[in-house]
Order: C-alpha cells, then sequence, then structure tokens
C-alpha cells in the first residue's frame, strides 16, 4: 500500500499522519470479525484503504465519524463493515420484526442501488437484512419487502418520508444514522427532507457523514448533526495521486457535437461518459450521435428507474459507446475502470467538476477528462481551475479551431461603484418624484 496522508480531529485535539512508510495493514488488524473478514476477501479485497484504515476504528468504537476522502476511496465499506460489525455484536431481542438499527441516506437512486447491493453481499452470510427503498419505482413492493423489517435500510429521502407516512417502517429505534455524500443531502435541495427524516430519529445515536467534497457553508449544518465526532480527511498524496490526465480543447459552442464525434473516431474510445447541462441537452446530444452511428444513449432523472437501471447495465456490459447525462451521474456510479469523461458542458461549480471527473480513474486505473470550453464559458472555466489548483493550456484541435469572441462585459461589469446599487436607484427615483412639476 502508498504511503497515505491522513489527518484527523476529534473534540477540539488536532492529530495528524502524513506521507509515512508503514506496512501493509489487513482488515483483521482493524478488529473485524472473522464472518465480515472473509466477505471482504470474497470481493477480492485484501488491505484496507487510507480511509478506511481511520473510519473503521473510530466507528466501532462508537464514535461520530465526519469523513472527506476522493471519489473511488472505498467510503462505503469505511462505514458499512463497522456498523455491521455492531449488528453481529448486539444481536436484535427477537426473533419476529427486526427493527431497523441502521439507516443510510442517500441523494440519488443509483447510489442507492450500489451502496444496497455493497451491504447485501456483507450481511447475507451474517444472516442479516438489508431494504433497499427509492423513488421513481413502485412502492407497493418496497412496503411488502419491509413487513418482516430490516436490520439497515439503504434510502432516498422523499421515498423514505413515503414509507413513513404510509407507517411501512418506524425510525424509533435506529442507533446508526449514515449520510453517504453528506454535502449533498445538507445543501438547499433536500434540506426540508432532511430535516424531516432526522425529527422521526432517536436524539441518542451514533452518525456519520462521508463525501468526497464538503464546501464551507455546509460546515455549520454539519456540525450540528454531530456530537465531538472524529473529523477524518484523506487527501490524495502528491506521489499517487489518481491517474487522471485532464484536458481542455477550446471550441465553438455549435462545434461540440462534431468535435466529440471526431475525438471518439481518432482515439478509438469505447465507453465514454458524457455530461452535459440539462436533460434536454441529454436527449439533443445523444440523438445527434446516434444518428451519426454512435453508439450513445441518454441517462437522465426524468427516465423511468428501471430505464436508467438498463442503462447503466447495458453500458457496464459494453453495449452503449457513450452515455450522455446530467451531473445525476456525477456521484455514485462506479463503472470499473471507465476510461473517459468528457465535459461537454462544463458544470456549474468547482465541486462538481471533482465529482465528474472521479467517475474515471478508479482503483489506481488510468483515466481521461476532457472538457470542452467555448467563448460564452471561457470565464467560467478559468474560474474552475483556480479553484481546483489547474494550470491546463487550452487545446486547438485541427479543423474545429474556435472563431466566436468573447461576449462583451454587460453595462460596468459589475464594478463596485460603477454600477448603482438598488439603493441608489430607489433614492433616485424618489427624487425624481418630489421634484415639482413644470
Amino acid at each position: 500500500m502508498p504511503p497515505t496522508n491522513v489527518a484527523w480531529r476529534w473534540c477540539s485535539r488536532v492529530c495528524a499522519i502524513s506521507a509515512i512508510d508503514r506496512p501493509p495493514l489487513s482488515f483483521a488488524t482493524l478488529g473485524l470479525s472473522a464472518a465480515l473478514q472473509r466477505a471482504v476477501h470474497g470481493m477480492g479485497l485484501d488491505c484496507p484503504t487510507p480511509i478506511q484504515q481511520a473510519a473503521i476504528p473510530a466507528a466501532l468504537d462508537g464514535r461520530d465519524v465526519w469523513a472527506t476522502a476522493p471519489t473511488g476511496s472505498g467510503k462505503t465499506l469505511a462505514f458499512a463493515l463497522p456498523l455491521l460489525q455492531q449488528h453481529l455484536l448486539q444481536p436484535r431481542q427477537t426473533n419476529f420484526r427486526r427493527p431497523i438499527r441502521t439507516l443510510v441516506l442517500v441523494p440519488t437512486r443509483e447510489l442507492a442501488v450500489q451502496v444496497g447491493e455493497i451491504l447485501t453481499q456483507l450481511a447475507y452470510p451474517a444472516g442479516l437484512k438489508v431494504s433497499v427503498v427509492y423513488g421513481g419505482v413502485s412502492i407497493n413492493p418496497q412496503m411488502m419487502g419491509l413487513r418482516g423489517g430490516a436490520d439497515c435500510v439503504v434510502a432516498t429521502p422523499g421515498r423514505l418520508l413515503d414509507l413513513l407516512d404510509h407507517k411501512a417502517l418506524s425510525l424509533a429505534h435506529v442507533q446508526h444514522l449514515v449520510l453517504d455524500e453528506a454535502d449533498r443531502l445538507l445543501d438547499l435541495g433536500f434540506a426540508d427532507e432532511l430535516q424531516r427524516v432526522l425529527a422521526g430519529l432517536p436524539a441518542q445515536r451514533q452518525t456519520l457523514l462521508f463525501s468526497a467534497t464538503f464546501a464551507p457553508e455546509l460546515e455549520a449544518l454539519a456540525a450540528d448533526l454531530l456530537r465531538a465526532p472524529e473529523r477524518i480527511t484523506v487527501d490524495a498524496v502528491q506521489d499517487h495521486p489518481p491517474d487522471i490526465s485532464q484536458r481542455a480543447i477550446a471550441v465553438d459552442d455549435k462545434k461540440r457535437t462534431a468535435l466529440l464525434r471526431h475525438l471518439l473516431a481518432e482515439n478509438g474510445w469505447q465507453q465514454v461518459l458524457v455530461f452535459v447541462a440539462t436533460r434536454y441537452a441529454c436527449e439533443h446530444v445523444a440523438g445527434k450521435l446516434y444518428k451519426a452511428g454512435v453508439y450513445a444513449t441518454p441517462f437522465h432523472g426524468e427516465m423511468s428507474q428501471g430505464a436508467r437501471q438498463e442503462v447503466l447495465r447495458e453500458f457496464k456490459a459494453g453495449r452503449w459507446d457513450v452515455v450522455v447525462t446530467t451531473d445525476l451521474a456525477s456521484r455514485g456510479i462506479d463503472i470499473a475502470r471507465l476510461p473517459v469523461v468528457v465535459n461537454y458542458d462544463l458544470p456549474r461549480s468547482a465541486t462538481d467538476y471533482t465529482h465528474r471527473i472521479g467517475r474515471t480513474g478508479r482503483a489506481g486505473a488510468h483515466g481521461e477528462a476532457v472538457s470542452f470550453v467555448t467563448a460564452q464559458t471561457l470565464a467560467h472555466w478559468q474560474l474552475i481551475q483556480k479553484r481546483e489548483s489547474l494550470q491546463l493550456d487550452l487545446e486547438q484541435i485541427p479543423g474545429f479551431e474556435p472563431t466566436d469572441a468573447p461576449p462583451a462585459p454587460q453595462g460596468h461589469g459589475g464594478v463596485k461603484g460603477k454600477r448603482p446599487s438598488k439603493k441608489d436607484k430607489l433614492r433616485a427615483a424618489a427624487a425624481t418624484q418630489s421634484k415639482p412639476a413644470d
């Protein structure tokens, strides 16, 4: 195992381990049961990753955990293993209905399925039941599946609330709460749903937050959920960063699809995830590629859950060369050895950029991330580079050299002191009204 750069904090004390050589650890050294060790070995894993080394002992001790680690670093096992071990050490008191003791909240259906598969694979040999619930499909089979209870439930917030409204489950016995991709669950899009879920949970519980990124504005919200947490941050070591080659290509807006077709043919790419800004763009770009002879298909939130799962299965099996998607696929989609990610439209933020390109270069494999930069998005690309500490030269591909000029700044460009503020406008309007008529 390569050296790691791990820093953690709990209460007000700060400790750090940075870039030191140490012998490889095994899962046995982390205090896991023999059953879980066999299950992990059956998954083809021998040594824990840095996030697993840091988080598993803390979670086993019952402490709250606030963990930040890169995509593809093994965060799911970092919370799944210690929580399942606590289930094994504290058997349920009844052989009839299983009270839900672990709740894992995730922001997307795809991530729910992925986390559920891993938990089920680990829990089944130990006799533990995992239920996975999410929207976009009929609620009735999920209600039937919960009739006997479950030891662990993996859920999206909206569907969990639907099930609570139907009295299909109870959160009164939850001992462990996990927020996977916690930054997404804490932002405004999920804030109301999350608060409703939290209101139904016992106050005394263990809470674990896991994400690849945490925006500064979410720090206070996260801190409110935790009690003296062990803060764990695992960064990619400079000597062993994710093997992702990043490129930026200047191109006119209307030539992006043609450029994408050119790159597909020139590089022989067989499996490409293309990110666009809207659901309409998914259908539009995928349709144009398909008509041009490229096996491309859209993937977005307006598709049924069954259709989305089918697209992912076929993409992983090599049925599709290109999947055109929104940021729906920027998190929780694990495609083994995905070689290429293309930002057809730039992401809205540097955080989204990190998650998008994190779909490739996973588990030590090489990946490539290509971003199209138009005249209209040049300023935004420069901001992403600044926040990501990138210095990428803008390439020009022969035959696709850009000719569009950057848009002219509006007004005074928002320079402070040049553009009248709202108060200035109100004062001017009041002054005009107060003038005597001629």
